[in-house]
């Protein structure tokens, strides 16, 4: 479990082809590493990935198997690129992100910036199928960045981020055309599920809308 609070920006110093149509990755982070051992999780730009090796120079190793190359923008790093690093939650820890897994749901696109005084708005089309589970106001991660969301479209949404954000994370650096990996507030995920199996999602919908159409005094 993560926060979504980055912790360093590090470097990729190796990215080469696995057996079986995986990567393996040699990542640079002193602070990521000063504690790690084999078998910890760091979450890279936002994907919960396993230490596999530590080199002993402010590095270390994870292996990305196909499902995570298929789903994240991992497998387009290269030697020099930049991401973002943390390390798992202590369970002692505030959390003053929010709740991220680490489970990335797919890939948004960056279809607007807007930089002002200090303040950079981001605006990010996101697929389809993810647009319904992301709320105005609630919370999503962008390679791994907690922030809340500023406004939604039917498949887009809007974030805006702060010195802070700017000088910590990558986000700063993103050109329109640019890919994140993005995840959803968990909570939504069960939800959607919960009401597929029900077969509710319809029906409990209606039932929201006619609630609020009585409480305003309007027949349905």
């Amino acid at each position: 479990m993560f926060t979504g609070i980055i912790e360093e920006i590090g470097t990729i110093d190796t990215s080469a082809p696995a057996e079986g149509g995986g990567a393996r990755l040699a990542i640079r982070g002193p602070l990521a590493v000063s504690d790690a051992t084999p078998g910890c999780s760091i979450a890279v730009n936002g994907t919960c990935l396993t230490v596999v090796d530590l080199p002993g120079d402010d590095s270390f190793v994870v292996d990305l198997m196909p499902e995570t190359l298929r789903r994240t923008s991992l497998g387009r790093l290269s030697q020099g690129s930049q991401v973002n690093l943390e390390r798992a939650m202590r369970a002692d820890a505030r959390l003053d992100g929010h709740q991220v897994q680490g489970h990335v749901d797919g890939l948004a696109t960056l279809l607007e910036r807007t930089d002002a005084d200090g303040w950079v708005e981001l605006e990010f089309g996101v697929p389809d199928a993810l647009g319904p589970l992301i709320a105005e106001k609630g919370a999503v991660a962008l390679d791994g960045v907690s922030l809340t969301v500023t406004h939604v479209g039917p498949a887009s949404l809007g974030v805006a981020l702060i010195p802070e954000t700017l000088r910590m994370t990558t986000l700063g650096g993103l050109e329109v055309g640019d890919v994140v990996n993005i995840e959803i507030d968990p909570v939504a995920r069960y939800v959607e599920r919960q009401l597929q199996a029900a077969g509710l999602a319809g029906s409990v919908a209606d039932g929201v809308a006619a609630g609020a159409l009585q409480e305003a005094g309007v027949q349905a």
